[in-house]
């Protein structure tokens, strides 16, 4: 079983980021954390989908709000293989990370 760190990534603004995918034959249960590095609030989205791009239906969190400074951490997230955790920010200042573990089907 595959555990610790799961993907990273420093956002680009607007645009969607897959932080992980789920591998084959596992199911992967995962924390998000996004950290805003910046000196303004920004909104914050994260989806589960398994596209690239997220729609409607994949989203957990849309225009979440994380202050200054500020960090919000979404657990228990349960992806199947082929599956992504996607996340977008408002502006280039949010750094996000997901841990968490594998385990066989």
């Amino acid at each position: 079983m595959a555990s610790g760190l799961l993907g990273k990534a420093a956002l680009a603004a607007n645009t969607d980021t897959v932080l992980c995918t789920g591998a084959a034959g596992k199911i992967t249960t995962a924390t998000v954390s996004l950290c805003n590095t910046g000196t303004a609030a920004v909104t914050a989205r994260i989806a589960v989908g398994t596209g690239t791009t997220a729609v409607g239906s994949d989203y957990l969190t849309y225009e979440l709000s994380v202050p200054a400074g500020g960090f919000f951490e979404r657990t228990g997230i349960v992806i199947s293989a082929g599956e992504n955790i996607i996340v977008r920010s408002s502006a280039a200042t949010m750094a996000a990370r997901a841990h968490g573990f594998d385990e066989d089907l």
